[in-house]
């Protein structure tokens, strides 16, 4: 007698098969699809600091004209001090104009670059500053009080949205290098690269002390 084949076995477990497989694709598909979003989540992140910081380093420079022109008018010290911190901030502003054209988070030179000029603006306000002690009626006045307090309060917003920069761009890389986080980001290229860090100089942990 002939063998009687059971068609519809053979037919179920393509099924179980293609079931699986399917499964298996949506089961890789969306731990994919959650770790593509979670660095961009992460990466966005970053990027909306890196915006605070540069708030924070424009509002200083916003405030740097009005400074001068102040102790201008009212120090007759020498003209290069005010002309170093005009050419300062221009510099600075030039650097923060630099890096729209990169991204300063994952670019260690154009970060190095950046922080460079503002550093320089920073010691050429810290000169104008010693130059304003033999002012003593400029110190006293409404407006140069007003601009203390803003510029106090702006060096230490500074301070505070460069941590801020800082622990963002850990915590993405944290997430970025760890396995299998990392196999996957690298299928990216640069799309998910490592984040760039401020990096610290020596008594940099205190906002510089702007004293008039």
């Amino acid at each position: 007698m002939p063998r009687h084949i059971d068609t519809h076995s053979g037919f179920s477990a393509k099924w179980i098969v293609l079931g699986v497989i399917v499964a298996l694709a949506l089961v890789i598909g969306g731990s994919c699809a959650s770790k593509y979003n979670r660095l961009v989540s992460l990466d966005q992140g970053v990027k909306a600091q890196w915006a605070q910081v540069q708030n924070a380093y424009q509002r200083r420079a916003d405030l740097i004209p009005n400074l001068v022109e102040t102790v201008k008018g009212a120090a007759k010290f020498e003209k290069e001090t005010y002309v170093a911190v005009s050419e300062a901030r221009a510099r600075a502003n030039q650097a923060t104009a630099m890096t729209t054209t990169g991204d300063p988070t994952t670019d260690a030179g154009k970060l190095r670059e950046f922080e460079a000029a503002q550093n320089n603006l920073t010691s050429q306000l810290s000169r104008l500053m010693v130059v304003v002690e033999r002012y003593p009626d400029l110190k006293a006045t409404q407006g140069f009080r007003d601009l203390q307090a803003q510029l106090e309060g702006t060096e230490n917003r500074i301070t505070v949205e460069r941590q801020r920069f800082n622990e963002a761009a850990q915590q993405f890389n944290t997430v970025r290098d760890s396995f299998p986080m990392n196999l996957f980001a690298g299928f990216f290229g640069s799309r998910f690269a490592e984040k760039t860090f401020f990096t610290a100089q020596a008594g940099a942990e205190h906002p510089p002390k702007v004293q008039f």
